[in-house]
């Protein structure tokens, strides 16, 4: 179910950013607005990343095989971590590029009724798929017990992609609205150059979040601190366990855990039958209260033991 959901909010910000690509590119175009072809540059590097992002939400249910034993979560990240350089290289460079070379060689506008109905058009358009994004991440977050904040950390990368360029293409817009109404009312047409580098400099940050959060699942994060408590109680407080004396998380994907625990047993837990039942209670627990994780490793030690070897 969250992946329909996540292949339709993918899709449907898509759609809308390549109409929006199309009306942006011939009202820019026709007026000369170097804000709106910054804005129109912003959306074809969208478009181009919702590719890459089903791309992603694709290639990541691969079932796991003998060269990839978790599978194939993590090809989420990589492929969002291509659409944060998209917007990086498409959206921030030509943006920045352009309001320079409009500052420097500053052009009339023309045809400004054209500029304002396509902006109009453009905000419902990306709105509506802000809308849905953020939706998605409010349930997400409910159904799992935390805040949007903590699910922004560990959310499908492709609807978190999604929901902070809606962000910034709504915002951007609005600089973009700000711009051409100033060039025209001062007739000081820097605004405008001015406006598409301001949107430039916006496509950055984003571009830089993202890679930022990529970079890090990338590399391997751990399970937010809240819910590594949340593991460390349930399994400390089983019978037989004295005390959990290591717990390692690593976040595969989204709703993809690996969980290993060192855990000290009390001296009623020492016998195989003992230990092999205690590790399935474990087990079943666990997977109960943490759905995500898929992947359980105990290292059930008694501490007499673990005393003598160290």
């Amino acid at each position: 179910m969250a992946d329909e959901a996540s292949d339709a909010t993918v899709l449907l910000a898509g759609t809308a950013n390549l109409a929006i690509a199309i009306a942006k590119v011939v009202a820019g175009l026709l007026s000369g607005s170097t804000a709106l072809l910054a804005e129109a540059a912003h959306s074809v590097a969208d478009t181009m990343n919702q590719a890459f992002l089903l791309t992603a939400l694709h290639r990541s249910r691969k079932p796991a095989d003998a060269r990839h034993p978790f599978g194939y979560g993590m090809e989420r990240y990589f492929w969002s971590l291509l659409a944060a350089v998209g917007i990086l290289v498409l959206g921030a460079g030509f943006s920045i590029t352009e309001g320079v070379r409009s500052l420097l060689d500053p052009q009339p506008i023309a045809a400004p009724q054209v500029i304002y109905p396509v902006l109009a058009v453009s905000f419902l358009f990306e709105g509506s798929s802000w809308l849905r994004a953020v939706l998605q991440l409010r349930r997400e977050a409910r159904e799992a017990g935390i805040s949007l904040r903590q699910q922004l950390r560990i959310a499908e990368p492709a609807v978190k992609t999604v929901a902070f360029e809606d962000s910034a293409a709504l915002i951007g817009l609005l600089i973009a609205a700000v711009g051409v109404t100033m060039a025209l009312v001062t007739g000081e047409h820097l605004w405008d150059g001015a406006a598409s580098i301001a949107i430039g400099v916006l496509l950055m940050v984003v571009a830089f979040t993202l890679g930022r959060d990529n970079k890090a699942m990338l590399i391997g994060r751990a399970l937010p601190a809240e819910t590594q408590s949340g593991l460390r109680e349930l399994i400390g407080s089983r019978p037989g366990i004295d005390a959990v004396v290591e717990l390692l998380t690593l976040q595969l994907a989204p709703d993809q855990v690996l969980v290993v625990a060192t855990v000290d047993l009390n001296d009623s837990e020492t016998t195989g039958a003992a230990i092999e039942q205690l590790a399935e209670q474990i087990d079943r627990d666990v997977r109960e209260a943490f759905p995500m994780v898929r992947h359980l490793y105990l290292d059930p030690t008694p501490a007499d033991v673990r005393q003598r070897l160290s």
